[in-house]
Order: structure tokens, then sequence, then C-alpha cells
């Protein structure tokens, strides 16, 4: 079992098994088992879309939720920044976890792990792309390349003949 921290201090475990894919089929129709069937396409789709993963998320964590009195709102309003990484981290891990072939496990957590380094990688270069930027010289650039600004209505109305 995987566990997270949402942003209330609240550790959640999340637990996937077939009692909780049948409860999301039903409620969210959502099947877990399947994400990864067309490459990882509906499993990527499903963790970078915070609502859908809280949803999710809460379906997972309701008996727990329950225990403590905690509605699906309220474990949405406590998912937010790190706390929303962490959570889609564990339920990968879980679903992950789930899937009865251990070859396929295997396989999974190699695809998962190089997801990751790409995402790494390009977040590495953004992060040089953008300590690069002088911004003094960008705006600089783009006043340049922008031209003369249009007089203002003030003074063009010195240039407007008399009503005598």
């Amino acid at each position: 079992m995987h566990s997270f921290v949402d942003n209330s201090r609240r550790t959640w475990e999340v637990e996937i098994n077939v009692t909780a894919v049948k409860r999301i089929r039903g409620l969210l129709v959502i099947d877990l088992y399947s994400l990864v069937d067309d490459g990882f396409k509906s499993l990527s789709k499903l963790v970078s879309d915070p609502v859908t993963l809280a949803d999710v998320l809460y379906c997972l964590c309701k008996d727990q939720a329950d225990k403590q009195s905690i509605t699906d709102e309220d474990f949405g309003r406590a998912l937010a920044g790190d706390a929303i990484t962490q959570a889609a981290d564990a339920f990968v891990e879980e679903l992950i976890d789930f899937f009865p072939d251990a070859r396929a496990r295997a396989s999974l957590r190699k695809v998962i792990q190089a997801g990751k380094a790409v995402r790494d990688k390009v977040v590495a270069h953004a992060e040089k792309v953008i300590e690069s930027i002088d911004p003094q010289a960008e705006a600089q650039k783009w006043i340049n390349s922008s031209g003369t600004l249009p007089e203002s209505s003030a003074s063009t109305q010195d240039h407007l003949p008399s009503e005598s």
C-alpha cells in the first residue's frame, strides 16, 4: 500500500484492489485496469487532471474519509501543489502493484521511471532557458520592435480645425 500526505497534514493510504476498481468503474466510469492499454495515454491524462485524480483518490480513500467525516470537497481542498504530485505518485505505484503479472509490473515500473526521467530533463532544460533570459534586454527588444507609439488624443486635438 502506498500513501501520501495532503495539505492538511493527513496521511492517506491508497489501496487498489478488485473492490476499489469496481467502485471507481461504478461511480466514475473509469476502468483503472485499462489505463495502460493505450500506451499510457489514459493514465497520463488521469494523473495530469487534478480534478479527476482527486475524484479517483477520494473513491480509493473513501473508507478512511468516512471514518474522519471528511467530504469529497474537504478532501479536494487539501490537494494542491506538492500534495497532488505525491498523491499521483502513490496512485501510480499502487496501480502498478495491482497488476497480477510480475513481468507486467516490472515493465510498467520501467516505463514510469523513463517517463519521470524525461520529465526531469525537460524541466531542467526549461530552467536553464529561463535562467538565461535577461528581462531588461528582452523588454528592450520588444520595445524596439513595436515601433513608435501614436500621439495622444490630447495632442491630436490641437491639429483639428476650429469651428469658427
